[in-house]
């Protein structure tokens, strides 16, 4: 066999070839479209890599990216990892005092930064030594402080289209994105070249989003957070259409371009699709061209996938990965054995589950002395991960404690094995609730909670108890004019198997889940809010 280099090389340089009439269409947070084909888009990724090297930076430089969805990005995305150099996507969302500490971690020495986030990326920098360049990824420089800022479209203009490939070991580092510090400070989780891209491979396969050249895929999915799940580098490896929506959600521009563009896979969290689904209901025709939905980043509860089924005849398919994973590592599509099953057994069988494991991947759930539990849908354990794309340390020797001897990953998540090969995140560790002795699983009660007719959205956290240790405090968000108390949750988690014992004795209603930087639940906040 050919000894061929797993690099970023192999995914950028088939679609410019083979798929020259794809197109890349990029909406802007003030609504503006732009479209390019793949042939431009490969002439201009091309010119950004001797603009890179023409800038002077080192050839392993790390180059930041603090910018949305579009285009412009994705020409990053390759002509960064081209040149041999390691791309680290910026949280846009992260408060300048975080990103002045991940960029000074990461050792930044350019950053590509859109307009509208420059004021953004000037108050991170008095927080540090000046950057080498900052790139704005328009034709002009809005009016900053910061000083030499270039505008991009000046950068690429008297560049070359074509530039030679580089034989870059595949070992060598491609992409770094940092977690969400959730539980300490951020740390970075530095991808490959060959983990990159057997990753993007994977992402294509029917194991996973199935992406192939006849798709229109819209990951609703922030670039900057691990890869858009790995979407950009794989709909480019197999010349899929692309389309980025930039700037904050909104319900009726988002499902405008969904059908205009007529997408066949998306992507993004269960908050975007809780937040379509009342618009897209008032719409006729629905939106015949898109084959599944991929939701990730929390377990979207069993009504949102029955709504998407029932009303409009969409799959949504769960997805579970980390930033530690590259972050796709399984995704709950149903199994042959279930093809003639009704709809409502696959949902409980299949869909509503973390998935199976893609192909590469290996999941272990364990006991507290590291021997995996039995899989019979009740035994809790630690869930445990390896594979080709799963890290195996963080930036700078951080997170020891994470990794075990025999070379697993642990995710700080607890799960359970179903006899049928699928696994269910209970909870986070942190997340868990411990009564009497006994668990109560979060996740559990709030896809329960977010069941019952008028809640919008359920979060779920522990609160002190003298006699019990800890209780479940449920924190509800209601559609507007409806009353939802204790009596109502309590006997709608009843009739819906929970235990007695399990039952809360405390519902808060709220305006909203806080939510982190990347859309996930932040208990962390809910916690502080409700001490006791």
């Amino acid at each position: 066999m050919m000894e061929t280099p797993l690099n970023a090389w192999l995914l950028f340089e088939n679609a410019p070839v083979h798929a020259p009439h794809g197109e890349l269409v990029s909406r802007s947070p003030d609504g503006g479209v732009e479209r390019h084909t793949y042939t431009e888009f490969g002439a201009r990724t091309r010119q950004l890599m001797h603009a890179l090297d023409h800038l002077g930076l080192d050839g392993d430089a790390t180059v930041g990216t603090l910018a949305w969805n579009s285009s412009r990005h994705l020409e990053a995305y390759f002509a960064v990892p081209c040149t041999g150099r390691v791309l680290h996507t910026l949280n846009l969302r992260l408060s300048a005092e975080d990103l002045a500490f991940i960029i000074g971690d990461a050792g930044d020495r350019a950053v590509l930064v859109d307009p509208d986030l420059l004021p953004l990326l000037e108050e991170a920098l008095t927080h540090l030594p000046p950057l080498d360049h900052v790139i704005v990824l328009g034709p002009e420089v809005p009016q900053t402080s910061i000083p030499g800022v270039i505008a991009y479209e000046d950068l690429l203009a008297d560049e070359p289209t074509e530039y030679a490939r580089l034989d870059i070991d595949e070992r060598r580092p491609m992409g770094l994105c940092y977690t969400s510090g959730t539980t300490g400070p951020p740390k970075g989780a530095l991808y490959t070249h060959r983990s990159t891209f057997l990753h993007a491979l994977a992402c294509t396969s029917h194991a996973a989003m199935s992406i192939g050249p006849g798709d229109a895929v819209l990951p609703q999915v922030p670039m900057f957070h691990a890869n858009a799940w790995g979407m950009p580098y794989a709909a480019t490896a197999v010349g899929a259409k692309q389309v980025f929506f930039a700037g904050a959600l909104d319900p009726q521009a988002f499902i405008d371009l969904l059908a205009d563009e007529r997408i066949t896979v998306a992507a993004g969290v269960p908050s975007v699709w809780l937040g379509v689904a009342d618009e897209l209901a008032e719409r006729d025709g629905g939106l015949p061209h898109l084959r599944h939905i991929v939701c990730g980043g929390a377990q979207p509860p069993r009504s949102l996938i029955e709504r998407y089924q029932t009303e409009f005849g969409l799959r949504i398919i769960q997805a579970w990965g980390m930033t530690e994973t590259s972050p796709l590592a399984s995704m709950a599509w149903p199994q042959e054995h279930m093809r003639d099953w009704p709809e409502d057994r696959v949902t409980e069988a299949a869909r509503t589950k973390a998935g199976l494991p893609l192909p590469g991947i290996e999941v272990s759930v364990r006991d507290d002395s590291g021997v995996e539990v039995p899989r019979d849908d009740e035994s809790m354990g630690d869930l445990c991960v390896r594979g080709p794309w799963v890290v195996d340390g963080y930036l700078h020797g951080l997170g020891e404690e994470a990794f075990t001897s025999d070379g697993w990953f642990r995710t700080g998540d607890v799960a359970t094995s179903s006899p049928d090969g699928y696994f269910v995140i209970a909870d986070r560790t942190k997340d868990l609730i411990k009564s009497g002795g006994e668990w109560i699983s979060s996740v559990d009660m709030e896809a329960s909670v977010m069941q019952m007719d008028g809640v919008a959205e359920a979060a779920v956290i522990a609160i002190p108890d003298p006699k019990w240790q800890e209780r479940p405090l449920v924190c509800v968000v209601v559609k507007p004019g409806v009353v939802i108390g204790v009596k109502h949750v309590r006997d709608h988690l009843a009739a819906h198997g929970f235990a007695r014992w399990q039952l809360p004795e405390r519902v808060e209603v709220i305006e909203a889940v806080p939510k982190t930087s990347v859309g996930k639940f932040d208990k962390k906040v809910l916690r502080a809010r409700f001490p006791q």
